[in-house]
């Protein structure tokens, strides 16, 4: 604990420090950017559930039958190459206001399930029905890069990104005249970060609405600053 509180001491005047040096080194300052566009790999439907009784466990024992019915539905239409997880699990109060006062009521448990799977997968439609075949189920469905897409194209990205930047500030510094810049500082902004287009359905959709289940097409992103010194 003290040696955290001495580095934080110690950013906290270093800080000050920093940006006084920046004021009296003369400096470009520009952001270097690099994007890729590409499509999603993997779909991701999200299922909310929700329980209310006045007992905990009688609110459990239904979510945790109404995940067994998804997983036989889904082992039923034989889907292949998906994973189903149990997500962001809580039981609260089923606490009621009304006319300025409250009641508590019981219980609400709640989770949230995840089908994963690749978003060319064949079966997505199946898994539509397979929801909808197994209960009163609401649902989005989006798709995105995975993770493992990201870091593989972390370092072109950044490559990229720094490529992008140098060719702003040589610009700038041919432009003003200026001979030669050398690199003072490097800044990331951020990691990759996918920008693109949820698309949702529910459970409730026809299931003639097939053309729906198509993703968009995404854009990666990587955004740097650097500051050149001459």
């Amino acid at each position: 604990m003290k040696y955290l509180l001495s580095l934080l001491i110690g950013l906290a005047l270093t800080m000050p420090a920093i940006a006084q040096e920046d004021l009296s080194i003369p400096l470009i300052e520009v952001e270097g950017y690099s994007v890729r566009k590409m499509a999603p790999d993997e779909a991701v439907f999200s299922i909310n559930l929700q329980e209310k009784s006045m007992k905990v466990s009688e609110a459990i024992e239904v979510l945790n039958a109404k995940t067994k019915n998804l997983a036989k539905a889904l082992d039923k239409a034989r889907i292949k190459d998906y994973k189903l997880v149990a997500d962001n699990y809580a039981v609260n109060i089923n606490r009621i206001y009304r006319s300025g006062y409250s009641r508590d009521s019981g219980y609400v448990a709640s989770q949230t399930l995840k089908i994963t799977t690749n978003s060319k997968n064949e079966d997505l439609q199946k898994i539509v029905e397979s929801i909808q075949d197994a209960g009163d189920m609401s649902f989005n469905l989006h798709f995105q890069v995975s993770e493992e897409t990201q870091k593989s194209l972390e370092d072109q990205l950044l490559t990229e990104a720094l490529k992008n930047a140098e060719s702003r500030a040589r610009l700038i510094s041919e432009t003003l005249g200026i001979k030669s810049i050398r690199v003072h500082r490097v800044s990331l902004n951020s990691p990759n970060q996918p920008v693109y287009k949820m698309q949702a359905m529910r459970a409730s959709a026809d299931s003639s609405n097939e053309a729906m289940i198509a993703p968009d097409e995404m854009s990666l992103e990587k955004r740097i600053i650097v500051k050149y010194t001459y």
